[in-house]
């Protein structure tokens, strides 16, 4: 084992220790040139060895970036939130970016102080995830950084990754009908509050799209308003469908999140899935494989989605003139046993 260093060690001192050209320390440093696996051990390797840090600072100044790049989320605290980071992060590592994480809940300044540091060249750009348009800072800058949008908001001023929640809440609610249920009732959306979030609003307009072509009118009594989008606010919302005293098959609920504080709280009032009512969620977090009953919900690729906006944010660093771009990553439905049975329904009156 090496002894204690008394200088911080170089490319150099990598290199000799590798046994490769100082400029191939560089391009793994980098990460911009391909290096054959087996050289790009051994070079990680000396660098463990000798504890050598890359100094981002003098890159920075050859190329004019930090290296470092900021992703921002209204609720950290979600096992979907937690999930996509994961993912964000991998990806970024893997192509010599640094992250820094930031939740944005529902303070828009937050946003306006990552716009301030990337200005300042403090991040090469940001990833966010704003819940309502009027309130990102997309929409009142008028010379932005690199910035790409992930999720429902809908914008032509910068890049954009989505999924189409539109079509998957259509799919998911068309599935609970197809199984015979004919009082769906949604948890995540209505038309009622104000402030309502771009994800509320575009998978209510798919859920009702569903209903729609099943002869089915929309019920405002089966369209519940539900924050935060948490378990616990899932258990509440599920309660106050109960309380109002309304026939009810199906939940769709906007997230997973949402979905299993359901689970909860039809299993306090008795109310048994799927035999009475069909539950389906949205997201497919690691959870909704172990609640009781395995939880539908609408899964896609998080790995390709944090790839897509990595992608899209990195060349935007050399390039600001091309036409803002959509990226849609596939859904797929996940059918579980939340779904699986012809729902008997339930009804508070009988």
């Amino acid at each position: 084992m090496p002894g204690p260093r008394s200088s911080r060690a170089t490319m150099k001192d990598v290199a000799a220790l590798a046994g490769v050209s100082p400029k191939t320390v560089s391009n793994v440093v980098t990460g911009v040139t391909f290096v054959r696996p087996e050289t790009r051990e051994r070079v990680e390797a000396a660098m463990r060895e000798l504890e050598f840090v890359p100094n981002l600072s003098a890159r920075g100044l050859r190329n004019g970036r930090s290296g470092i790049i900021a992703v921002a989320l209204p609720d950290l605290g979600t096992a979907f939130s937690a999930d996509l980071m994961h993912c964000l992060v991998q990806v970024a590592h893997g192509r010599g970016l640094a992250v820094q994480i930031e939740e944005t809940a529902s303070e828009p300044q937050r946003e306006h102080e990552l716009l301030s540091r990337a200005r300042a060249h403090l991040i090469d750009g940001l990833i966010l995830n704003p819940i309502r348009l009027e309130d990102s800072v997309v929409e009142h800058a008028d010379r932005l950084p690199p910035v790409v949008l992930i999720g429902e908001v809908e914008q032509h001023r910068t890049d954009r990754v989505l999924i189409d929640s539109r079509a998957a809440a259509h799919d998911l609610t068309a599935h609970v009908l197809a199984k015979g249920a004919r009082r769906v009732a949604v948890l995540g959306g209505d038309t009622r509050t104000p402030g309502t979030t771009a994800t509320s609003r575009i998978r209510l307009a798919g859920y009702r799209d569903a209903l729609r072509e099943a002869g089915i009118a929309p019920d405002p009594a089966l369209e519940l308003y539900v924050f935060p989008w948490t378990m616990a606010g899932g258990a509440a919302a599920a309660r106050e469908l109960i309380d109002r005293a309304v026939p009810f098959d199906a939940i769709v609920a906007f997230t997973d999140s949402i979905a299993v504080g359901t689970l909860h709280a039809l299993h306090e009032h008795g109310i048994r899935v799927p035999e009475q009512v069909l539950v389906a969620g949205f997201d497919d977090v690691e959870v909704a494989r172990y609640t009781s009953p395995p939880l539908t919900t609408i899964g896609f690729d998080r790995h390709e989605f944090a790839r897509a906006a990595i992608e899209l944010l990195e060349s935007r660093f050399d390039s600001r003139s091309t036409p803002p771009r959509a990226v849609t990553v596939p859904h797929r439905l996940i059918v579980r046993g939340s779904t699986m049975s012809e729902p008997r329904g339930y009804d508070p009156s009988a």
